[in-house]
């Protein structure tokens, strides 16, 4: 009985056991994009990204931060809603979960590498994450590692570009139709 106890506290207190995401995309971009997610590498990230992607948090959220030849930037759950939300300030809002601590990891930032948002602090990631159109490896080490694209990169390519330096998308964003956790 101690040992059945054991075995499931440890499953409990384990990542969830998500192996992907599928992101139906809409907008100049239309189509699918499927992310291995690391687990092995960000266990807390990945966790928390399944967990809001199961709940539906991520459901109509746009891309509100695309710049060229660099990444496009989504999952503000809180302001970020194409439906509803306050496009004026996309970008600055998280989900009602907790900050996550950073798990930095050797894993290089290459095209379709996938990786969390932060502030300035290492430690404030949450629900936003960037997909990279190109390495970047700048970023090695100081943003958390949580997926690769698999397939679809021909949607992210294809994702409306913002302007300027901060690349704030202007007009209708493209978005995120459905998110679904895969396994």
């Amino acid at each position: 009985m101690r040992k059945l106890a054991l075995v499931l506290s440890l499953v409990a207190a384990g990542p969830a056991f998500a192996t992907g995401l599928e992101i139906e995309v809409a907008g100049e971009a239309n189509g699918v994009i499927k992310i291995d997610l690391l687990e092995d590498v960000a266990p807390k990230h990945v966790e928390q990204i399944a967990a809001l992607a199961a709940e539906g948090a991520y459901d109509g959220v746009v891309f509100h931060r695309v710049i060229e030849g660099f990444m496009a930037q989504t999952g503000d759950v809180q302001f970020g809603k194409i439906d509803g939300g306050d496009m004026r300030r996309a970008g600055t809002g998280g989900s009602s979960r907790a900050d996550l601590p950073a798990e930095f990891s050797n894993v290089p930032y290459e095209r379709g590498t996938v990786g969390m948002a932060r502030s300035q602090n290492p430690n404030s990631a949450n629900s936003q994450f960037f997909i990279m159109f190109a390495p970047g490896d700048f970023l090695n080490g100081q943003y958390t590692v949580v997926g690769q694209v698999t397939n679809g990169m021909d949607v992210v390519d294809a994702i409306k570009r913002g302007e300027g330096q901060n690349g704030a998308v202007v007009g209708t964003p493209d978005h995120m139709v459905k998110v679904t956790v895969t396994d």
